[in-house]
């Protein structure tokens, strides 16, 4: 704040003060070309326009003016200035102007102090730039005589536009500028001190305390309060480290959740293997091939579970990158039923395959062979009473004329509640807080689906009622 003030009082110092003079003489001496330019356009308007125009610019810019030919003829004058010097210049001298003019290519610039008219010669005029035989005073008005040749097509003949005006001396304006900027600076110092103290406290103070809070945050406290007032920024601040707290205890419950549900998962597999193989040892003629099969098929699922807890780190990492192949869709479907075959036969599963025609599409075949292991083993999960699963698999032409071909595993168990349909592929979210474990597989599928799909940017959802079953679905 003090670093901005200092720059734009300096500013104004130079502009109101240092530069003030030359500022005010630059603008005049504009002014007064400008209205020369303007006159020496109209020249071939009638005399009486002429006059008039002539009157109107003498007005308006305070300056007088005179317009002759080069034989010096008078078409025009007006004298609205007191001290005026061209109207009470000698012949001599005004030809002498119009001879400079002539010569320097049509245009005089002329500056002189009001005081040296009286001994006025005509060799004065050879001083240009502000100088005069007199040296410089600022206390001392100055005159200033532009001087302006230009044909006239109607009048076959040069015209002389003289224009003659008087710069009044700003010493005194500057003193007076100087002592009011004096004052100004030491109020603008005092005023900029205490704004910029009550700025300090105002944005500091709610910084300050929600960067405590934030420090309890990082502890692990999210209950941690991030209530701020003040400016706009800070209150979003406030709202998004809230938000952010929120969502941080929400992760965090579930992520405990999730570790007590693997923690589950990985017990009950090496439970059963460590029984199995403990009573093989212990027991004669435990040690048959179902015995060995019950450890395989435990080993398999504590296999299955870890594979998946490295899938998921995988892919939320960014690190898996996807295989590329043409193969084909349908047969892919058939090999995954064929893998729940054990459970059809034993369990008393039926799952059943509608396909229109035998699709070969381009994408990553074990991921999607993982998709939709996924989708049927968590359809045999929530397949309820008649445990019966409903594969299908539709082809549709686009206008664009691409294929489209859509994966849809239906069950008819219990199904999911609509306000849980947005959340069921997040990371930790369960639908069934309770946790049970799956007949097969590990519990984690639709979060890796989720990240599977979205690496091959296919489309995906699920279509669920209460009581009534789901049906989940991709399309590539």
């Amino acid at each position: 704040m003090m670093l901005f003030l200092f720059l734009l009082l300096g500013l104004l110092w130079l502009f109101q003060v240092v530069f003030f003079g030359e500022i005010y003489k630059t603008v005049r001496i504009s002014e007064i070309k400008g209205s020369a330019d303007i006159l020496c356009e109209s020249i071939d308007v009638g005399d009486a326009e002429l006059q008039t125009l002539a009157l109107k610019t003498a007005r308006e810019k305070q300056v007088c003016v005179l317009i002759f030919d080069e034989h010096g003829n008078i078409i025009s004058t007006e004298d609205v200035l007191s001290d005026c010097i061209v109207h009470t210049m000698s012949a001599r001298n005004i030809y002498t102007l119009y001879t400079f003019a002539e010569r320097d290519g049509g245009e005089k610039l002329s500056r002189f102090h009001l005081d040296a008219f009286r001994n006025i010669r005509p060799e004065i005029f050879f001083y240009e730039s502000g100088q005069s035989e007199v040296s410089e005073d600022d206390t001392a008005a100055e005159s200033i005589i532009y001087t302006k040749v230009t044909y006239s097509e109607s009048r076959g003949r040069d015209i002389v536009v003289m224009l003659n005006t008087t710069i009044s001396p700003v010493a005194s304006t500057v003193r007076t500028l100087q002592t009011e900027l004096i004052i100004i600076s030491i109020l603008m110092a005092l005023l900029a001190v205490l704004l910029s103290f009550l700025l300090a406290r105002r944005i500091s103070k709610p910084i300050v305390r929600i960067s405590r809070s934030a420090g309890e945050l990082a502890r692990g406290n999210y209950d941690a309060d991030f209530t701020a007032d003040g400016y706009r920024e800070i209150a979003e601040l406030s709202d998004t480290l809230s938000y952010a707290a929120a969502e941080l205890s929400k992760t965090g419950k579930l992520q405990r959740e999730l570790i007590a549900n693997i923690s589950h998962d990985l017990r009950t597999p090496l439970t059963m293997i460590t029984g199995y193989a403990e009573v093989m040892r212990d027991i004669p003629g435990e040690n048959t091939p179902e015995n060995v099969q019950i450890i395989i098929d435990e080993a398999r699922r504590l296999s299955s579970l870890v594979n998946d807890v490295l899938d998921i780190s995988k892919l939320q990492s960014g690190t898996q990158e996807l295989d590329i192949t043409e193969f084909n869709l349908t047969e892919t479907v058939r090999e995954v039923i064929g893998r729940f075959s054990r459970l059809t036969e034993q369990d008393g599963y039926t799952i059943e395959f509608a396909s229109d025609c035998e699709v070969m599409t381009r994408a990553d075949r074990t991921r999607i062979l993982q998709v939709i292991y996924n989708f049927i083993n968590n359809a045999i999960t929530h397949s309820g009473s008649d445990k019966t699963v409903l594969v299908t698999q539709r082809v549709t032409r686009l206008p664009d004329g691409k294929v489209k071909v859509r994966i849809s595993v239906t069950d008819h168990g219990e199904g999911i509640p609509q306000e849980a349909l947005p959340n069921i592929w997040d990371r930790y979210y369960k639908v069934d807080k309770l946790h049970r474990r799956a007949q097969t597989g590990s519990g984690l599928g639709l979060s890796i689906v989720k990240h599977i799909l979205d690496l091959h940017k296919a489309t995906y959802g699920v279509d669920s009622r209460e009581g009534a079953g789901s049906t989940f679905w991709f399309e590539l």
